[in-house]
């Protein structure tokens, strides 16, 4: 199978697609967006594009990818290399300003995404490309991977009072678009005005495609992501941000374990969640007990029991589903010590963050009330969505 190569490939190895862009030049790019050499896209734009490389841009977590968790702010600076500004799009705003945008013609976005709803790098697409109605700015996605793959789709779809930071559009848990298929999507349905936007394509990636698959490296897209097989969990373990239960940040397996001070694992486990599991039709994952300590976030310094999360088969394997089903098992069997996490979070200070996470407050009611993984499987009504999503694939 051949290495897939990414938009930022193309752009690299094709003078002639190179010389399309006559204007000045910004990029909104991190810590992952490297070429299949292994070189970061700051330094070929800036041999590409030379001084009129103008403006560099960070998403949450920052440029250099180095800041903690929801709601930790980056700041703008001057790199101190490219000698250009740096400006942060998890600051004091989340949209950029005249102010940032003023001199650019040709706005360059690469971002690894992870085929998640709750990772915001799609809505920094999306709301750059609202801001970017009224200017004379073309924006431009380097393509890559879905990591989750392009064919499955997972999860409720996100219901319209429940907007957020986190999740700004109608798309399920799993949406199966890459980021740049995300900014066609948004350009022909929810976009008032559409502007010049274009996606240039990865090349050898096919939908059906897991990141591994693809024979690219995996660096971290964001902090607590450094393994591809997280972002593999991170549908399911991403919904424990909700809870004070620890997602495993602040140790070496973040969100492929979450855990408690208050469980004793092996005592769950053996007492109820293995026989539990057994009864749903949940495949391709196995549970193990496990205590582990958190160096920092929820119970810094304290022991915590838990679970980790392993994926035997992620071709059928259903990372919502599973963190839903063992949301509501440990719910019931903690009793008071289960706790929903309160506002704020994600800049929303009202909502329960459960349910900006969910995109909806009837899986907290789910939970709540121990429906039945029946009702659970309901929730995933795609008659909308999927004649959209297929309206826009270009793989």
């Amino acid at each position: 199978m051949m290495k897939t190569a990414t938009g930022l490939d193309v752009l690299v190895n094709d003078p002639n697609l190179q010389k399309e862009f006559k204007g000045n030049v910004a990029l909104l790019c991190n810590n992952a967006s490297i070429d299949g050499e292994y070189e970061h896209a700051a330094l070929k734009f800036k041999s590409l594009f030379g001084p009129r490389f103008v403006k560099l841009f960070g998403p949450q977590h920052g440029f250099s990818t180095d800041a903690q968790d929801n709601m930790i702010e980056t700041a703008h600076c001057e790199h101190p290399f490219f000698k250009i500004p740096v400006y942060s799009l998890y600051s004091e705003t989340r949209v950029p300003t005249d102010e940032m945008l003023q001199g650019i013609d040709h706005f360059f976005v690469d971002l690894q995404d992870v085929g998640c709803r709750m990772y915001t790098y799609i809505y920094s697409l999306t709301l750059l490309l609202e801001k970017c109605m009224d200017k004379d700015i073309e924006v431009i996605v380097l393509d890559r991977p879905n990591p989750l793959n392009g064919i499955t789709l997972e999860g409720n779809v996100l219901e319209p009072g429940f907007a957020s930071f986190i999740g700004r559009h109608p798309i399920p848990v799993r949406h199966g678009m890459t980021i740049g298929e995300v900014g066609l999507m948004h350009q022909r349905y929810w976009a008032a005005k559409q502007i010049p936007y274009r996606v240039i394509k990865m090349r050898n990636w096919e939908r059906g495609m897991f990141f591994e698959e693809t024979r690219l490296p995996w660096l971290l897209p964001s902090p607590n992501l450094a393994r591809h097989e997280s972002a593999l969990t991170f549908p399911g373990t991403v919904l424990f941000e909700g809870t004070r239960f620890s997602e495993g940040r602040g140790t070496t397996q973040p969100l492929e374990i979450v855990g408690h001070p208050k469980i004793e694992p092996f005592g769950l486990y053996e007492g109820h969640l293995k026989q539990a599991l057994k009864t749903t039709k949940l495949k391709g994952v196995a549970i193990r007990p496990i205590v582990f300590m958190p160096t920092f976030q929820k119970h810094a310094d304290t022991a915590c029991g838990g679970f980790q999360i392993h994926v035997t088969d992620h071709t059928v394997f259903q990372p919502w589903r599973v963190g839903q089903w063992l949301m509501r098992e440990l719910y019931h069997l903690m009793g008071e010590d289960f706790q929903w996490l309160d506002p704020p979070y994600e800049y929303d200070y009202t909502n329960v963050p459960l349910d900006i996470i969910n995109g909806s407050d009837k899986l907290r009611h789910w939970v709540a009330q121990r429906e039945s993984m029946e009702m659970l499987e309901s929730f995933e009504d795609y008659k909308d969505y999927r004649p959209r999503f297929e309206s826009i694939q270009i793989y």
